[in-house]
């Protein structure tokens, strides 16, 4: 007798993420541990030397965090009112900050003292940074200015006001310096050079407020971002335009670089972290936020990253370890450690009865893998058993026919081979009636199971034909005649176009053989008719006139 052969079930491909090595890589993150501000994170920077100590500004204060405690490492509060864009620098032994007064801030995070006070801006300064040579800092104010200022002397060098609105982005060149970059909200980006007094050397209209500026470690490309763009400059050739980016739905607030320069990280008001490859600026990877994004911190190493958010919020993640991956997935790592053993199976043939017979290791050992798998799920049981009506109850359960529906209409399909749908469909309740007029009205339009639904609905309408329905069930069976009517509407719509289509070919044809004659100056065009019209599946290219 041959064996049961269970139900094939057809299976589609899935459209989905394409996972890449940068989504594998930014997947190890682990669950991020937030922590809760009284007030909006205004800017976060990260220590560039180990242990990667955190600054975040927010509200009236200025707080070092340990970034594998999650604690308060330090805290600066000689502010009067908000703190803004505080920076470390680059030993990790000073922090500069800006504040509502318009002063600058000096603090020895070592015993939290307040070393400087650079006072000359008349408005609130959002952003300082620390020069490449470290005995400078450099302030971005609201009094649409920029300054540049000695460390040890706490006097100011020199003082650019060309912006005509805030100035609320900036940051400095890594290896030179004299030179740093400013994002106003009058839409321009500067490039300044401590050496020129006369004015900046590059100027750029970003097209909106620029919220963020970052300059390349080689500085021969800088990055502006405002509105929903993210622009790419070309600093060597004047500031030429290299790339404009568009993948936020919400204002870019915040920049930062990981991987080495090679990713670029922005964040938003849409929640999201977008990762850039720097040489393509395609999406490599996105991260999501509870929150509306204002600034971004990313360690060297990748081990952490930082995000501050418009409620307060701080969300730190940290990139899972091997020990951790092992200790989250205890299961998995035992599977991988049975795969990298025997994966065989050995047992006596069944045929070898006689204890007496010489033994044949050839012939009476029968090796089997562990793929063998002789489960049979419950639809295919019934089959077995020919109880037709229980085996299309089992897949018309609420998680298979919403979730698999695909195991709906392999079953189905089966019971039409084995000529069962009639007694399947028979003799239901108004219930059981109402979940299959559901199902094949939800997915009657769909054309990987329409052939099977419509023949599945048309044996329906012969079982009960004259049966006397309840109000319910002729409700369901009038919605799927509306589902169908407006399936036939679209045909038609769908046949007008391939008809017009017909007419335009057959008159292009025409001209082609009386001659070569331009139909059109315009670019071609290509057309992708819809597959629901099965006479239609073509794509026809043209030149529009």
């Amino acid at each position: 007798m041959a064996s049961f052969k269970k139900t094939q079930i057809r299976s589609l491909p899935k459209i989905g993420q394409k996972v890449t090595a940068d989504t594998l890589y930014w997947r190890k993150l682990n669950f991020p541990v937030t922590v809760k501000e009284f007030g909006p994170i205004d800017y976060i920077d990260v220590m560039p030397i180990e242990p990667y100590f955190i600054a975040v500004s927010s509200a009236a204060k200025v707080q070092i965090y340990n970034p594998i405690t999650h604690q308060v490492h330090r805290h600066f509060t000689r502010f009067r009112e908000a703190a803004y864009g505080a920076s470390i620098r680059s030993d990790g032994k000073l922090v500069v900050a800006g504040c509502d007064e318009g002063h600058i801030k000096l603090f020895d995070i070592g015993s939290k003292s307040l070393l400087r006070i650079f006072k000359g801006h008349k408005g609130p300064v959002h952003r300082c940074k620390f020069t490449a040579d470290n005995v400078h800092v450099v302030s971005f104010s609201d009094d649409k200015s920029v300054a540049l200022w000695d460390l040890p002397s706490e006097t100011e060098i020199i003082k650019f006001s060309e912006h005509s609105d805030y100035v609320r982005a900036g940051c400095v060149s890594s290896i030179s310096s004299d030179l740093f970059l400013s994002g106003s909200f009058d839409h321009t980006v500067k490039l300044y050079d401590a050496r020129s007094p006369t004015g900046s050397t590059i100027s750029v209209d970003h097209g909106s407020p620029v919220e963020s500026v970052l300059m390349y470690p080689g500085n021969s490309i800088f990055v502006s971002v405002g509105g929903t763009e993210l622009r790419v400059w070309d600093m060597l050739a004047g500031g030429r335009l290299l790339a404009r980016v568009s993948q936020h739905h919400k204002t870019i607030t915040c920049l930062h670089l990981a991987s080495d320069g090679k990713r670029l990280v922005t964040g938003g008001l849409d929640r999201h972290a977008k990762i850039y490859d720097v040489q393509s600026y395609q999406v490599v990877h996105t991260l999501d936020f509870p929150s509306p994004v204002l600034s971004l911190g990313i360690t060297p190493d990748d081990f952490t990253v930082v995000a501050g958010m418009a409620n307060g919020l701080i969300s730190m993640q940290h990139r899972q370890t091997p020990a951790e991956a092992r200790a989250l997935n205890p299961k998995q790592t035992l599977k991988e450690q049975k795969e990298s053993q025997t994966a065989y199976r050995f047992r006596l043939n069944a045929d070898f009865r006689n204890v007496n017979r010489t033994f044949n290791p050839a012939t009476d050992i029968e090796v089997a893998t562990k793929n063998d798998n002789n489960f049979v799920s419950r639809y295919d049981m019934f089959l077995r058993k020919f109880q037709y009506s229980k085996a299309l109850d089992t897949v018309l359960s609420r998680y298979i026919r919403k979730k698999k529906p695909a195991i709906t209409i392999g079953v189905m399909h089966e019971l039409i081979r084995r000529n069962g749908l009639k007694s399947a469909l028979a003799g239901r309740d108004d219930s059981s009636l109402s979940v299959i007029l559901t199902f094949l009205a939800r997915n009657i339009n769909d054309p990987s199971h329409s052939n099977i639904v419509i023949q599945v609905a048309n044996t329906l309408l012969e079982v009960y034909e004259n049966s006397c329905l309840t109000p319910q069930s002729e409700k369901l069976f009038l919605q799927l005649q509306e589902h169908v009517n407006r399936e036939v509407e679209y045909m038609k719509h769908l046949m007008e176009i391939e008809g017009m289509l017909h007419i335009l070919l057959a008159s292009t044809n025409a001209q082609t053989r009386r001659g070569p004659v331009n139909i059109g100056q315009g670019p071609p065009v290509k057309v992708m008719l819809p597959s629901a019209a099965a006479a239609a599946n073509a794509t026809v290219v043209y030149n529009v006139g």
